[in-house]
């Protein structure tokens, strides 16, 4: 099986997608694609960069289903931020009670989850801290005039959108720092089965391109979907569209952006998202900063793993923008601003109101920038180059680190090396519920779990170890307790059964020791060993290609072949 790193293999023949087929992909470009009065047109001068909106692209490019995979962040960039913003403008402008319930009435809502499972929310840690993980996705969606103009495929306006831009935003429990992980949106996954709320509908569990999980139901499926895929418990959902990307950029006033060289994403096949601009560093906004999102023919070797690059530039630099204030300064600019990130949002049913997107809001904001990371999740190509699938070892590292809440950058602070507490309790007294977690919908529980390791325990002398019938669903084996005096008899219970250290876990929410037997343990009574390159590692890997917040000087690469 070919692999990739997230940086391309140039000597990979290389797949052209279908321009026929729907997608968030810069399509093929077309002079007229947008009428004279569409917002950002500009007429396609022949050496002028345009001041606002640049060529826009008109029908077509988008799903393919081989060739390199697709990670669109831009519109999750555009989204988060902006969004972040207008509700601390809305929480700090003072509006009235009128205006608040008008922009409560203007997003969208939709279930948190369409899927089944039992995954629930990690345990706050002993100072009652939980960590947040907010699912961010970009629809293409034709579903209106203005995004048939922005985004082509007309005859697709009847079509149920794609989820083309996911990325999963985990903000650490103590708040003291951010990772963004992307996917590349042809990423073939288990999507469980889901009901549409409206229709009722159910979709049964298929395996499929995790863009197409939008479809069976609408985000909540999505959500699911990357539950299923990560472990991970997701909070909540914030979804847009083309033309909300375009209203929130307009409204914020433009986005710094680099290219190395003069870059036109446009080519004698009409392929392109018609961006132009000059060498060096330029504000974006409105059109343009779509089509900056979206330029996939120009950026280095013409890759989705280019765009996505390019995507986190653009989320890095307006996230610095947005601490510095420099947008927040005009009352109409803040007004705008709330209008078009309401207007352009869908949330789950638990941000449903302003007022808990504000303080989402404040949460967000005091993450400082240099401890914000961006990564796509490492991917690699099936044995017949038909789709991409997660990179085994490296893709579940970059996972496991968000579950258990260690920053992707590698700069959390370590713990000083201290002896381990000596046990305080007799095992053989030491009370201990063992529990299955098993319960995934993608592969089944697997009955008896608890049993046979309550068994196991019985036999290593914990004699007064029991078990709890009720099922859970959780990826990795943990050992909770409550009170600090119990580490050491926590510790002295995973070394018996073989556990790694950070199995153990203190909780504020914890009512005794509990050992909950997870999905990384579905058989056996010998917890198994990992291999070497699934081993713990506290930092994302190479392959993710990590990027820092604070990183000013990131700079597009433009492919030559795209250049004027």
């Amino acid at each position: 099986m070919r692999q990739s790193s997230v940086r391309g293999d140039r000597s990979r023949r290389r797949r052209q997608p279908d321009p026929q087929e729907p997608g968030w992909d810069d399509g093929p470009y077309q002079d007229q694609g947008l009428p004279p009065d569409a917002p950002g047109w500009t007429p396609p001068a022949g050496g002028a960069v345009p001041s606002g909106g640049g060529d826009e692209p008109a029908e077509g490019g988008g799903h393919r289903k081989g060739g390199r995979p697709r990670g669109g962040k831009g519109r999750k960039v555009l989204r988060w931020s902006a969004l972040t913003v207008a509700v601390l403008i809305v929480g700090g402008a003072g509006a009235g009670y009128w205006y608040y319930e008008h922009l409560n009435a203007n997003l969208r809502k939709a279930p948190r989850s369409l899927g089944g499972g039992g995954l629930k929310k990690p345990d706050p840690n002993a100072f009652g801290q939980s960590p947040l993980n907010i699912l961010l996705l970009g629809s293409d969606g034709r579903n209106s005039k203005k995004n048939i103009e922005l985004g082509g495929a007309r005859q697709d306006a009847d079509r149920k959108p794609l989820a083309d831009v996911q990325m999963l935003l985990h903000v650490s429990a103590d708040r003291s720092n951010m990772s963004v992980v992307s996917i590349p949106r042809d990423t073939r996954v288990t999507i469980p089965e889901c009901t549409d709320p409206k229709t009722h509908k159910i979709y049964p569990q298929t395996s499929a391109a995790i863009n197409e999980s939008l479809q069976h139901g609408g985000p909540g499926c999505t959500l699911a979907t990357w539950q299923e895929l990560t472990g991970i418990y997701v909070d909540h959902f914030m979804m847009v569209d083309f033309s909300g990307v375009v209203d929130m950029a307009d409204a914020i006033g433009g986005v710094p952006v680099c290219v190395d060289k003069n870059v036109y994403s446009h080519d004698s096949k009409g392929h392109g998202s018609g961006l132009r601009m000059e060498k060096g560093t330029h504000p974006v906004k409105g059109v343009q900063a779509l089509q900056w999102l979206r330029t996939r023919y120009g950026f280095e070797d013409n890759t989705d793993i280019g765009r996505a690059k390019a995507q986190h530039m653009y989320m890095n630099s307006m996230v610095r923008q947005l601490k510095k204030g420099t947008k927040l300064s005009n009352p109409g600019q803040l007004r705008d601003l709330a209008e078009a990130a309401t207007k352009a949002l869908t949330v789950d049913d638990g941000l449903d109101t302003v007022k808990k997107l504000y303080d989402l809001g404040g949460d967000l904001s005091r993450v400082p920038t240099k401890r914000i990371t961006m990564v796509t999740m490492p991917w690699q190509y099936s044995a017949d180059e038909a789709y991409v699938m997660p990179k085994p070892g490296d893709a579940e590292a970059t996972f496991g680190l968000l579950r258990n809440d260690t920053a992707l950058d590698g700069k959390d602070k370590k713990k000083k090396a201290t002896p381990d507490p000596e046990p305080s309790t007799p095992k053989g007294r030491l009370k201990v519920v063992v529990q299955n977690g098993t319960n995934s919908t993608v592969n089944g529980p697997v009955s008896g779990r608890a049993a046979v390791v309550q068994q196991r325990l019985s036999g290593l002398g914990y004699a007064a170890a029991g078990t709890d019938s009720a099922l859970t669903t959780q990826a990795d084996t943990t050992i909770t307790y409550r009170d600090k005096g119990q580490r050491g008899d926590a510790l002295a219970l995973a070394k018996a059964l073989g556990l790694p250290k950070s199995a153990v876990r203190e909780s504020s929410s914890a009512t005794g020791m509990r050992l909950v037997v997870g999905n990384d343990w579905r058989n056996g009574s010998a917890y198994p060993k990992k291999s070497g390159e699934e081993k713990a590692t506290d930092k994302a890997p190479d392959s993710a290609d990590a990027l820092n917040g604070e990183d000013s000087k990131a700079c597009m690469k433009v492919n030559p072949q795209y250049t004027f």
